[in-house]
């Protein structure tokens, strides 16, 4: 498998149609608002959340949703036997979709990824890449689940609301457990291996995502930041927000001027 191609998609008046001669397959992550694709002949609406992968040879087209904004990652693939055959559950129909629980995870590495591309940083491609396998990887793992996966989304969004309602402070597996009816250890490794991640990586995630909108927006210090996200320690934060973003706090507020 190959990454020829990527693009962010956004606005409210997309179109797009691709013809039956079209050899490369679409990888569509929805990450904001909806929009619609008719595929095969299929209606189908992609919402935030969503994994969409059409197969390469198969005509489509897709709208944007009157009046509705919406945002989409779609990553152009050349796919080869070798993961057809190690991942058949995404090649058996035209087209597959469903919402993912690791949509946050691999949204936010291909983010990042997305400013290496634009830029055509060096390597950028297999970074790219190695995102790619590691989305359908954990897809595929839900969609093997079958029926099951419903209820397991279900237990992981409600997982998600409440980290992000009380990210700031320690989030326990205990507390999750409780807010799904399960024991803590169940909910602690349900949401590892739908989400990819360990609470304590989605928590600190989702405070380094404030982070970055508070250094954009806010006039608060790095250490003023930091103590309002749950970090006592600002060389700690400077830490994660580092291995989490790629740069310093003090790097990425200068590169946003």
């Amino acid at each position: 498998m190959s990454i020829d191609g990527m693009r962010l998609d956004s606005g409210m008046s997309w179109f797009e149609e691709n013809s039956l001669q079209a050899t490369n397959a679409s990888f569509v992550i929805a990450t904001y608002g909806k929009c619609i694709y008719w595929i095969d002949g299929e209606k189908t609406i992609l919402e935030r959340g969503d994994f969409l992968l059409i197969k390469a040879g198969v005509h489509y087209y897709g709208k944007s949703v009157p009046t509705v904004f919406h945002e989409k990652f779609v990553i152009q693939l050349s796919i080869n036997e070798d993961i057809l055959f190690a991942l058949p559950l995404l090649f058996t129909n035209s087209f597959v979709k469903s919402k993912a629980g690791c949509f946050d995870l691999i949204l936010e590495r291909l983010r990042t990824v997305w400013k290496e591309w634009q830029d055509a940083i060096p390597y950028c491609s297999f970074r790219a890449y190695s995102i790619v396998l590691d989305a359908f990887s954990l897809w595929c793992r839900e969609l093997d689940r079958g029926d099951e996966a419903t209820i397991t989304l279900q237990h992981i969004e409600k997982m998600k609301a409440y980290i992000g309602q009380y990210y700031r402070g320690k989030v326990t597996k205990d507390e999750l457990g409780a807010c799904i009816g399960r024991s803590p250890n169940h909910a602690a490794a349900l949401f590892r291996r739908v989400t990819g991640q360990t609470i304590s990586d989605y928590v600190h995630a989702t405070r380094i995502r404030t982070a970055t909108y508070m250094l954009k927006e806010s006039l608060l210090t790095i250490s003023e930041i930091a103590e309002y996200l749950g970090y006592s320690d600002v060389s700690y934060f400077q830490r994660i927000f580092k291995r989490i973003i790629g740069l310093s706090p003090t790097h990425y507020l200068k590169i946003q001027i």
